[in-house]
């Protein structure tokens, strides 16, 4: 089942290349989607493939990127777009 879900990560989350090893994460499960930095200090991810594999995706994020410290993760399920064509870190 194709999903969608939009992940604001907050923590120690930027500065640490977590939207580098967010893409490399998000691409090796097949993923398509995008990863910015937001003003407020957190990142966002938009994520879109199977939902399992999504799911999989957020929590690596929030437990094992290397650098990064996720003090939580605010997920929003959405319905699919089909607009992305690969994973990309937005600046």
């Amino acid at each position: 089942m194709i999903a969608r879900a939009r992940v604001v990560f907050h923590g120690r989350v930027q500065g640490v290349y977590f939207r580098s090893h967010c893409q490399e994460k998000a691409e090796e499960l097949g993923l398509r989607g995008f990863a910015r930095n937001l003003r407020d200090g957190t990142v966002e991810a938009v994520f879109e493939g199977d939902k399992a594999l999504i799911e999989a995706c957020i929590q690596w994020n929030a437990t094992r990127q290397p650098n990064a410290h996720v003090e939580r993760a605010d997920v929003a399920w959405e319905a699919p777009s089909g607009e992305f064509v690969g994973f990309e870190v937005r600046h």
